[in-house]
């Protein structure tokens, strides 16, 4: 003999149906990162732009930011030229050169840093080591 009655029946099977639904849509939510990306660094202002502008605007603009005069970045770019380093397929030495020296001078973290060059973690990573 069923020891519920048919409205405690009904409020238990209701209370496990709301209950699974909350757990369903919580999923959702939870697994919808995964699968719904957003980029993350949209800028209209790339790292690569950052620089082109650094290296034509005023000349203290760039020693302000990258701690160096227009003149001895140059340098720095023909000296590392020399040695073997060029462009990667997604960063150019111009670039590459800027993101270290930013580093140097500002002491940000390289999630900082990958926000004003507009670059993953790892990309920014790659250019100091």
């Amino acid at each position: 003999m069923n020891t519920h009655s048919g409205s405690e029946s009904d409020s238990e099977e209701s209370l496990i149906l709301i209950t699974a639904s909350a757990v369903g849509e919580a999923i959702v939510e939870y697994s919808s990162s995964f699968y719904n990306k957003q980029d993350y660094h949209t800028s209209a202002l790339s790292g690569h732009a950052w620089v082109l502008e650094l290296l034509s605007g005023h000349p203290k603009r760039i020693q302000c930011e990258l701690g160096v005069r227009l003149h001895v970045f140059q340098k720095l770019l023909t000296k590392l030229r020399q040695q073997g380093f060029q462009d990667t397929r997604e960063v150019t030495l111009e670039e590459q050169l800027s993101i270290f020296l930013y580093m140097c001078v500002t002491g940000l973290t390289v999630r900082h840093v990958g926000e004003r060059f507009q670059r993953a973690n790892d990309t920014i990573t790659r250019q100091i080591i």
